[in-house]
């Protein structure tokens, strides 16, 4: 068995919730798919059938790679942390940069939960790795391609 992996209480809803779908919906409306393909005639020249057939492979796919990993999760629920003002998983942090004065926010997430364009980094990312332990107040050094970059931590938030 692999090593458990972080996840949130928001991502693994959002897995659960993508899994009851596929099994209970998109399974459903393949195989009545697959069945009115399959009423056409010939399945060699049918390509409903076969579409349908490689979109049973996608979702079942899918379905076994979705209940992998929240068998191996570890949910951590941030609200049930206590609050030391530390950076760790699942956190938001608010970072000012201190060569642009440019203020973002991050959200400490799983690997698979990580999304950029919301805010959500992954806890193995650079970004991350150089926030891990900090407390508002401190600064933080990023080894990036393009060179150091440095933040302030404004404000950790367990929300």
């Amino acid at each position: 068995m692999s090593d458990r992996v972080p996840m949130t209480v928001d991502g693994a809803a959002r897995l659960q919730k993508e899994l009851e779908q596929l099994t209970r919906v998109s399974r459903r409306q393949i195989i009545d798919a697959i069945a009115e393909a399959r009423a056409h005639g010939d399945l060699k020249e049918n390509a409903e059938y076969h579409a349908a057939k490689e979109q049973q492979s996608f979702v079942e796919t899918r379905i076994q790679d979705i209940e992998a990993k929240l068998s191996n999760a570890q949910i951590i629920d941030i609200h049930k942390m206590p609050n030391t003002g530390r950076i760790i998983f699942g956190v938001t942090v608010d970072l000012i940069n201190l060569d642009t004065d440019e203020k973002i926010r991050y959200q400490l997430v799983g690997e698979d939960e990580a999304d950029i364009k919301n805010g959500k980094i992954s806890v193995n990312s650079p970004v991350a790795r150089a926030l891990i332990g900090k407390s508002q107040g401190d600064t933080a050094e990023v080894k990036t391609p393009a060179g150091v970059l440095s933040y302030e931590i404004e404000a950790v938030l367990y929300e």
